[in-house]
């Protein structure tokens, strides 16, 4: 079936909607919603789709475009429910099970017929890895099929006149309701306020002075303070008291207007500036009776052991890259035969962060430092040859992240995540070893159309081509218990030994063949013309991406993308 996707932006269920109709069989084309009626009219007209579908939507579909064509909706809530803060409404309601809706479209938002709903447990975490796992699996479910009825025939979609439907109306979940009393929250209260808002569009408060919004939010066991006071900072979060605990903020932002030159999401305490606040470290192994946030864990379990992490957005800073290859070379000094990396849920990892950069004082600089220490990274992936490296993907990957997972012996991914294994869409020519790390599993010809075709994959695509080698069909709040045990099988495994030997084998004929260190060298040479170019496209992409202007985020996937500097790949 010819299909078209109308969304507001390329996001992460776009692209996985995307990805999954693809997969079975479907010709599909995306316009940006985001670019105005006149471009979804001219991609309806250009593509002549059977359907039209909108899995992400902020604004309503022109109405010549749904009367002259059966356009379907996916909204994030149950049937009945209807408003633009669904989610949002079903974490501060604490509703134990939501889920998501496709709905013909028609002039009333989310009033439309129903031709599919699927439910889904919302899990304790943030409005955004809900929304990327539990609501995704759902929202997938639900529109194969809705496609699927469709394309049948017979199915008659259930107007939500029906009696058995309670309509619920819900507005916008405006700030004076996400506002955090901290005098009289409990840490119970604000951590789901926070969780509420964590991406999108955040908890608007005052900090030092200013006002800013309040990104995220994790549990703190042990520092205690004055209501709403700042405790101490921890890899790059900020720790604020409640009335009976604490919480960990990871990241703020600015107010729009507030006359910051950088009003986007950044580590906490780089938007604060010099603060006094004591740094709040923890060891790499926590005892089991803690309970407090830190972005990255080792943790051992008999034969094997684990470095995982957690970054917002999936955003790997210069100082997380750091902190993650200490933590890596602090797993290697442990004599596990198995080392997972990863094996969190939601993000793997999306590369280097450029929010981080874009608020530097030399973007060019900080672009370079950053892409150096994700080298530096993967590099010692790469040359680990004493066991076997597992990357766990329990979320979505991107760019540099899927190459520091291709530098593992085996990637084990969530069957629900998304891979963008190329960099073009931000003008880059890419490094972390893509060169070679992307060939060995693919072949050059694979390698070669993924990055200059820039398009997203799914998990089982992925398999298909070898960028995974084993896929986990396990919910996302399973994930992390079905890999330990996957883990520990393999550490069992009665050719292990024997597969490492052959793994320091093939390292050692590979570097006579063609050494790491040239690959690198090739690469950042690429990657450095583009950073220190003024007129490099790279930089105007990225100042869009990060300051989320219309139709940043993502360009139609019927449009090429942009040109690179240097040449193409």
């Amino acid at each position: 079936m010819d299909i078209l996707l109308v969304a507001s932006a390329f996001n992460s269920l776009s692209q996985r909607v995307y990805a999954e109709l693809t997969d079975h069989g479907h010709h599909v084309d995306v316009v940006l919603a985001a670019h105005g009626p006149d471009a979804v009219r001219a991609a309806v007209t250009g593509t002549n789709p059977e359907l039209v579908i909108a899995p992400m939507l902020k604004t309503a579909l022109p109405e010549d475009v749904w009367r002259e064509h059966p356009c379907l909706i996916v909204h994030p809530g149950p049937p009945g429910d209807r408003g633009p803060s669904s989610l949002d409404w079903a974490i501060a309601d604490q509703a134990p099970e939501w889920g998501v809706t496709v709905l013909q479209a028609e002039a009333a938002m989310d009033a439309g017929d129903i031709w599919a709903a699927v439910p889904f447990p919302t899990a304790p975490v943030g409005k955004s890895d809900l929304y990327r796992n539990e609501a995704s699996d759902a929202a997938v479910t639900a529109v194969l099929l809705a496609v699927r009825r469709y394309a049948e025939g017979s199915f008659k979609p259930l107007p939500q006149s029906d009696p058995s439907i309670g309509v619920v109306r819900r507005g916008f979940l405006r700030q004076e309701r996400r506002r955090v009393d901290w005098e009289n929250d409990s840490t119970a209260t604000v951590l789901r306020k926070l969780r509420g808002a964590d991406s999108q569009p955040g908890v608007l408060d005052e900090l030092h002075g200013r006002e800013l919004f309040l990104h995220g939010g994790h549990p703190e066991d042990q520092l205690r303070g004055r209501p709403g006071e700042l405790l101490a900072t921890r890899a790059g979060a900020v720790c604020r008291a409640t009335r009976d605990g604490a919480v960990w903020i990871p990241e703020l932002r600015p107010r729009k207007n507030s006359g910051d030159p950088a009003p986007f999401k950044r580590p906490a305490a780089s938007v604060l500036g010099p603060t006094g606040l004591p740094e709040a470290a923890v060891p790499l192994e926590l005892p089991p009776d803690r309970s407090t946030w830190t972005d990255i864990r080792y943790r051992q379990r008999g034969e094997v052991g684990f470095v995982s992490f957690s970054f917002p957005g999936g955003a790997m800073s210069t100082d997380h890259c750091r902190r993650l290859l200490a933590a890596y070379r602090h797993a290697l000094s442990r004599p596990t035969p198995v080392l997972v990396l990863g094996c969190a849920r939601d993000f793997f990892s999306n590369g280097i962060h450029l929010n981080a950069i874009e608020a530097s004082e030399d973007p060019a600089a900080e672009s370079w430092a950053n892409l150096n220490a994700m080298d530096d990274l993967v590099e010692a992936v790469l040359r680990t040859t004493d066991r076997l490296v597992v990357a766990a993907l329990g979320g979505n990957a991107a760019a540099g992240g899927v190459m520091l997972a291709l530098a593992a012996d085996e990637v084990w991914c969530r069957t629900g995540a998304v891979l963008n294994p190329h960099y073009r869409r931000m003008g880059l020519y890419g490094s972390e070893f893509w060169t070679y790390s992307l060939s060995r599993r693919t072949g050059t010809g694979t390698a070669g159309r993924l990055t200059t075709e820039a398009l997203p994959v799914s998990a089982a695509t992925a398999h298909g081509l070898g960028l995974v080698d084993r896929l986990v069909p396990a919910p996302a709040g399973e994930f992390t218990t079905e890999v330990d045990l996957m883990a520990a099988a393999l550490a069992d495994a009665p050719d292990l030994g024997r597969r490492i030997d052959a793994k320091a084998s093939a390292r050692a004929r590979d570097e006579a063949v063609r050494p790491l260190a040239d690959h690198r060298r090739a690469e950042l040479a690429r990657m450095h013309d583009i950073f220190f170019d003024p007129a490099a496209p790279y930089h105007a992409l990225r100042s869009a991406f990060v300051r989320k202007l219309p139709g940043a985020c993502a360009r139609p996937l019927t449009q090429a993308p942009a040109p690179l500097t240097g040449g193409t790949r």
